[in-house]
């Protein structure tokens, strides 16, 4: 048996990676019952999973939907989107290059509606942009198109410009990105994401070897729902890191710095676990249907 972390994540965080993985496209609404499983694989209690879905319901985020008599929740349409372009960041980060472009997205917004300048200072911030000045922020170039869709389905579009060219001047970089960018926060996300996965990759290619195509005809029931335990979490922490660090150059990074390690790790259980965890997870939805 390979042991599982169990890294501290709330309710309404796993639901949305379950939904990302094994709940979208035509006729993905997921039964009540099978996030109940799912989540109770992962060690949460149905009343914690029901009141985490109610939520979730009222934000927006999910939808209910009528399936006979059973009771069935899907991404809502604008949710669907979110998670479609998240896949961009996380299962295919972008690097840039010290020679690379930038993006700059300059926005004005009346003082009349501090709470949308609010909005877009953390949007930006979600989106991996740091701050260089007031109203002006910055961003390795390869984000700037998920940027412009994600201001746009949050209508704040309309208050930012966008501009794309190269950095001429001269000086040290490095100092200037641990100015703009919040490493020391990247940096401890880094580290907590670490502390429960640094040896996942080697524990795994011991326990599976190293084939991918092996790993899933040869899995038992039981070592499915394990990769399902370890998988689910594990991406939840991963998601967030493509975000925080929008693909800056290494060379402007510290010395050490742990992000090429930490995606190395990813991928390589990425590879290896996913198809076992998805495998598992859709026991549980075609169990649910077949009752």
């Amino acid at each position: 048996m390979i042991a599982v972390p169990a890294p501290p994540l709330r309710h309404q965080q796993l639901i949305l990676t379950i939904y990302g993985l094994y709940g979208r496209g035509g006729g993905a609404a997921l039964p009540i019952s099978v996030l109940i499983d799912m989540l109770g694989d992962l060690g949460h209690d149905a009343p914690g999973v029901r009141s985490a879905v109610s939520r979730l319901k009222a934000k927006g985020v999910l939808n209910s939907v009528k399936d006979g008599g059973m009771a069935k929740y899907e991404l809502s349409p604008r949710s669907l989107e979110m998670v479609n372009e998240g896949d961009e960041r996380i299962f295919e980060p972008y690097r840039g290059t010290p020679d690379g472009d930038w993006v700059l997205a300059i926005f004005s917004v009346p003082e009349s509606m501090r709470d949308r300048r609010h909005q877009l200072r953390t949007e930006l911030t979600r989106l991996g942009f740091g701050a260089m000045a007031p109203g002006v922020w910055i961003a390795p170039s390869g984000v700037c198109e998920g940027a412009k869709r994600r201001l746009a389905a949050r209508d704040l579009a309309e208050y930012v410009e966008f501009f794309t060219g190269n950095y001429s001047a001269e000086g040290d970089m490095r100092s200037k990105v641990a100015k703009w960018w919040d490493l020391e926060a990247l940096g401890v996300q880094i580290s907590e994401f670490m502390e429960y996965y640094r040896n996942s990759l080697a524990d795994w290619t011991r326990y599976v070897g190293e084939d991918p195509a092996t790993a899933l005809p040869n899995s038992s029931e039981e070592l499915r729902r394990d990769a399902f335990r370890y998988y689910v979490p594990m991406l939840t922490l991963w998601r967030r890191l493509p975000y925080r660090d929008p693909g800056l150059p290494l060379a402007y990074l510290p010395e050490g710095w742990q992000g090429p390690e930490v995606r190395r790790i990813f991928f390589g259980v990425h590879r290896l676990i996913a198809p076992m965890a998805e495998a598992y997870a859709m026991s549980l939805v075609n169990k649910a249907e077949a009752t």
